[in-house]
């Protein structure tokens, strides 16, 4: 069983190269940036627990490790140094085999490999370190990709000021069919565009994509398992292929890219090197009309040239592209606050509020923002851009604050008509006399209590007596019927009830706007 325990996400991941894509093992280890060990052990486990391709895409996190881990964990394999650096390590002063079996069996004491069985392993693995192998490469099955380290230099032409773009090239395995073009930077942005745009330009998608170890590609770059960007992983998925960095100072990984920069830089760049750009897109049609000769240029001591070997070769067995383009979006983590809303580029949205205090992963793209809890999700918003504001959906309150904010301004008015012409002309004057209605609804709203304690009939008296003697106010209502005041007659005198004659008087018809009532989140 595995060595150590892989996060559920990067699991999921395995299963879906190893079941959905028909990898094989050690394809998928170096995809999963796992050992092959790792990934056989997972394989097992899910197959013992009874699990095909269609119930796992259909799992959240929780369900899967319940799945794949049970009560009664098998123990662990037995840890594997990483020969690459023993081998380095032999090689300084001084340094001897027992030594780092030393080191080693003080990071794993229990579960370490004895000496003799060490020393035995790492014989085996010396075996192969100096063989040198022509890679051959299948066809539609390799994407090379990488940044050049010669830059383009385009001029503002307003103000004169001069920024480098940079130069991204794609290289196919099998044919060397090659495409290129300028961005404006190197982070991810900029390096997931490239990449949409280069199946766009292919016309399909390959089984592998290999890049450098780029930040924006790789979020935390490790010798042994580096963890590729979120987003990244997400361009994988969308178009069912795998993402296999090459390793780190292991350029022969990706050799077919490195001599495409340099056929990029000596057929393309330098005969641009006198010409002036003012905009990338100016500098992209120049690069265009070149990349076409590139690739249309005959091979020296082969047949055709690189179009017509992909022709031949890779465009027949591309993956076909997906039916909507991939949209870009960003990962964040947020902590739920005790409103039960989480900040994303400032702005506040709403999540169920029995997730207060706990921590989500956030994807958001230009017009969506998805809030997700142990890799389901638990909450959609169209994304705004109005910072210091919330977006808050009433299914995720609790049912009290639910139940308050749907007593909207207009709503209590209609509530204090029904009660009685007394009650409706007060709540009128009470929410009329703020500079904005929701200034007054916790006025009006203390008076919908105050008819529940007392009743309709005693509260329509109160607010009578209240015209009377102008004291339209929540507190002056409440004392009038603390003290029985509404019990006693009105003055002869008295005037009718009426609308009340004020400047700023909105009327009945104001309230009918639900635009106008809608409460604050």
């Amino acid at each position: 069983m595995p060595a150590r325990k892989l996060p559920m996400r990067k699991t999921r991941d395995i299963l879906r190269l190893l079941w959905h894509l028909g990898f094989g093992v050690r394809k998928t280890a170096r995809a999963c940036q796992a050992s092959h060990a790792t990934v056989l052990a997972y394989r097992t486990r899910a197959e013992e627990a009874g699990l095909v391709w269609a119930q796992v895409e259909k799992m959240d996190e929780a369900r899967l490790e319940q799945k794949l881990f049970p009560a009664t964990a098998s123990p662990p394999l037995r840890p594997l140094p990483e020969w690459s650096e023993i081998h380095l390590e032999l090689k300084k002063p001084g340094v001897t085999l027992q030594l780092l079996w030393d080191e080693y069996k003080v990071e794993h004491p229990e579960d370490g490999y004895q000496y003799s069985r060490f020393c035995e392993l790492y014989a085996q693995w010396r075996g192969r370190v100096d063989l040198s192998m022509r890679q051959q490469h299948k066809a539609g099955e390799k994407l090379f990709v990488d940044y050049c380290g010669q830059t383009v230099p385009i001029t503002d032409p307003s103000t004169g000021e001069i920024h480098e773009a940079q130069i991204f090239v794609a290289v196919l395995g099998a044919s060397n069919y090659t495409y290129a073009e300028a961005t404006r930077s190197q982070k991810l942005p900029d390096w997931i565009g490239s990449h949409v745009r280069t199946f766009e330009f292919l016309g399909g998608v390959t089984e592998v994509v290999v890049p450098d170890n780029l930040k924006s590609g790789v979020d935390k770059p490790c010798r042994y398992e580096p963890d590729l960007n979120r987003t990244y992983q997400d361009l994988a998925t969308h178009y069912s292929t795998a993402v296999i960095p090459a390793r780190v100072r292991k350029p022969k990984d990706k050799a077919k890219v490195e001599v495409g920069v340099q056929i990029v830089e000596r057929w393309i760049l330098a005969c641009l090197r006198h010409r002036q750009f003012f905009s990338l897109s100016e500098l992209n049609t120049a690069i265009r009309e070149l990349l076409v000769r590139l690739n249309d240029k005959k091979f020296r001591k082969l047949p055709g040239s690189r179009r017509s070997q992909f022709e031949a070769l890779d465009r027949p067995v591309l993956k076909p592209l997906p039916s909507a383009s991939f949209e870009y979006a960003d990962w964040d983590k947020g902590r739920v606050g005790p409103d039960y809303h989480l900040e994303v580029e400032d702005h506040f949205y709403s999540v169920p509020y029995q997730l207060v205090g706990r921590e989500l992963d956030v994807r958001f793209t230009a017009s969506t923002v998805e809030c997700l809890h142990r890799g389901q999700r638990v909450a959609c918003h169209v994304r705004s851009y109005v910072p210091g504001q919330c977006t808050t959906v009433p299914e995720h309150q609790p049912p009290a604050h639910r139940h308050h904010a749907e007593w909207t301004a207009q709503k209590l008015v209609k509530w204090a008509h029904e009660s009685g012409p007394a009650t409706g002309e007060v709540v009128e004057a009470i929410l009329i006399s703020k500079p904005h209605p929701h200034q007054g609804l916790h006025s009006c709203l203390g008076l919908r209590r105050l008819s529940r304690r007392y009743g309709k009939d005693r509260l329509e008296a109160a607010c009578q007596r209240a015209l009377v003697i102008r004291g339209l106010s929540y507190k002056s209502i409440s004392s009038i019927l603390k003290n029985g005041l509404d019990r006693q007659a009105l003055p002869d005198n008295a005037p009718s009830v009426r609308a009340i004659e004020h400047g700023n008087v909105r009327g009945a018809s104001y309230y009918q706007s639900g635009s106008k009532g809608a409460s604050p989140c």
